[in-house]
């Protein structure tokens, strides 16, 4: 089942196969750039769900998160002197 939706989003449903693997679809793979071989982040939450996220780009956001936190630290560390 695919919905049109604006050309960067995209929903359709996906089945799960005899060996427990999914097919992400070429349309989402060319929207991510996903290409064979890339690594791919995948969340669970019993709660909330499933998200797949690209690996690369979650490195990224966690080394910056981590900066802005130890920068913060170090802005918090300086007031009180």
């Amino acid at each position: 089942m695919k919905l049109k939706l604006p050309r960067d989003q995209f929903l359709s449903t996906v089945r799960v196969g005899d060996k427990g693997q999914i097919v992400i679809p070429k349309e989402v793979r060319d929207l991510f750039e996903i290409e064979p071989g890339d690594n791919l982040l995948l969340m669970a939450d019993k709660k909330k769900g499933i998200a797949i996220v690209a690996f690369d780009g979650m490195i990224d956001f966690m080394n910056e998160s981590i900066r802005q936190a130890q920068q913060e630290q170090k802005n918090q560390e300086e007031e009180k002197s």
